[in-house]
């Protein structure tokens, strides 16, 4: 940890440090507030290595990276500053795959002309970035900021690396359960369309005296002509709220 990290203040930092791993692992069995906890994590990685400001930055589906956690309202708009103009560390860490560094960002004018004086301006001088990474996978960086011009502790970026590598995990296996929930809602919902289907179907045959598979082209052409989902049209027809007459004289002018 931190050079200099003693007695008991060193005590309570490690043991926020085990408090911080235990509710980024709870993640991965837990139902919980992604947003919320990823703002926790920022607000934790200030206090636990002695930064002015943290923030995450997250792709969506289509690659877009966006702001999605920060420790202060600052640190938000600076973020926002580095996505508007392309430029800055966390983004450099998620293209890249690898952890990046400034140890002073007076020396970095070149590197990020824009982003260098912006963060020079609200007082922060040292810059760091981990992935958010799987294997091979990136969706994302965590940017640690600091006032002081000194290199942070080769252990406390170890740390860092760490707390994004498990939160990653629970970052992906969130996404895959929300796959999976609307992938089980669509399931559900074809299953639902396709009974109300064959009900409807019922109701047509019988009041119509038609064979199964002429009440089914009923249903599909009224739903077409009407611009409407079938199985809409479907629970309509079941529900009664659609009457069967109003598809069998449809038919009969086809």
């Amino acid at each position: 940890m931190t050079a200099g990290a003693h007695g008991d203040g060193g005590s309570t930092r490690e043991a926020l440090l085990a408090q911080t791993f235990v509710d980024v692992a709870d993640t991965l069995v837990a139902d919980f507030d992604i947003v919320d906890f990823l703002t926790v994590l920022t607000n934790r990685c200030v206090e636990l290595f002695d930064l002015s400001e943290s923030g995450l930055l997250l792709a969506d589906a289509l690659g877009h990276v966006r702001v999605v956690a920060s420790s202060s309202h600052r640190m938000e708009l600076l973020e926002l500053f580095e996505l508007q103009y392309e430029e800055g560390p966390c983004l450099d860490c998620y293209r890249g795959g690898d952890p990046v560094r400034c140890d002073d960002l007076r020396d970095a004018t070149d590197r990020w002309p824009r982003f260098a004086r912006e963060a020079l301006a609200v007082g922060c001088t040292s810059v760091y970035a981990v992935p958010m990474r799987l294997r091979h996978q990136t969706i994302g960086s965590l940017n640690l900021l600091r006032a002081q011009p000194s290199p942070l502790a080769d252990a406390d970026l170890a740390a860092a690396q760490a707390l994004a590598d498990v939160a990653t995990i629970g970052i992906l296996q969130y996404r895959a359960t929300e796959e999976q929930r609307v992938l089980a809602q669509q399931l559900q919902h074809a299953l639902d369309s396709r009974i109300a289907v064959e009900q409807a179907k019922g109701v047509l045959a019988e009041h119509g005296h038609l064979r199964m598979e002429a009440a089914y082209s009923a249903l599909r052409r009224y739903a077409r002509d009407h611009n409407q989902r079938l199985a809409d049209v479907a629970c309509a027809v079941v529900d009664r709220t659609l009457p069967a007459d109003a598809l069998m004289l449809r038919r009969d002018n086809s």
